[in-house]
């Protein structure tokens, strides 16, 4: 059981109400999260709770508790960020899906035939993907970097080091003005890269900046991380380096050679 500081509370609700604007039209971030007076406790509660509608996608089990990514992530975030935004990601998709010919599709299959221009679709396709990809690729006590393997090989071919990767990306995610994403990628000719996307855009979409299969990716909206270090996102992007699972980065790299 938790309590929330009361000087949470506007900066949040500012986040949540976060417009951005695509073609011209503009998104709302998908879900807007009613917090607690100071007074009143908060119950964390368990992944398996969080439960979305039938549909052509399902969530990502989370293979652990909320709490166990602390001190690195905390548990509140972490239970509003895949119970909420995530679920919310995941209804919407399955919603704007149902009845078309494109549920039937792979999701990388949907995100080729995707119209730029189709608000809906791209934020909430693109917020399911990129937040499924989030889940796989942490856990508790991982961190570190990949060695002996084919990743960290190409990490040193492509980077020079692993140091010079983990400033790259931390550049990226740093640097990301407003919400969105820092990715690892392998580009279509199979080597890595580090690109950053705004929104919930990524680089499987039409008109990429570098296109790619992402393998890593870290979310920088502030839905990810405000609850626990406020407006300082380089010490939660540090952070992240703690939970990195690179045994399921590593696996993502060789499927991603592989095709």
């Amino acid at each position: 059981m938790t309590f929330l500081k009361h000087n949470f509370i506007p900066a949040l609700i500012i986040a949540s109400g976060l417009l951005f604007s695509c073609q011209k039209k503009k998104l709302t971030e998908v879900v807007e999260v009613p917090l607690p007076t100071a007074e009143e406790k908060v119950t964390i509660g368990h992944p398996d709770e969080a439960v979305a509608d039938p549909g052509a996608f399902e969530m990502y089990k989370l293979p652990f508790e909320y709490d166990e990514l602390a001190p690195n992530i905390d548990a509140m975030t972490m239970e509003m960020h895949f119970s909420k935004h995530y679920l919310t990601y995941t209804n919407n998709l399955n919603r704007l899906l149902d009845s078309t010919e494109l549920a039937k599709l792979p999701i990388e299959e949907i995100f080729k035939k995707l119209d730029m221009s189709n608000a809906d679709l791209r934020n909430n396709l693109g917020g399911y993907y990129n937040h499924t990809l989030y889940w796989e690729t942490i856990a508790p006590k991982k961190g570190g970097e990949p060695k002996d393997n084919a990743l960290a090989a190409a990490i040193s071919k492509d980077f020079g080091s692993f140091a010079n990767f983990k400033e790259s990306f931390e550049n990226a995610a740093s640097r990301q003005f407003g919400s969105g994403w820092a990715w690892l990628v392998v580009d279509r000719s199979g080597n890595l890269q580090v690109t950053s996307t705004p929104n919930q855009d990524n680089p499987l979409m039409p008109q990429a900046t570098i296109p790619g299969k992402p393998i890593l990716g870290i979310d920088v909206w502030e839905h990810a991380y405000y609850l626990g270090y406020q407006y300082k996102r380089k010490k939660y992007i540090d952070a992240f380096f703690n939970v990195i699972n690179w045994d399921k980065v590593s696996e993502k790299y060789d499927d991603a050679v592989r095709k």
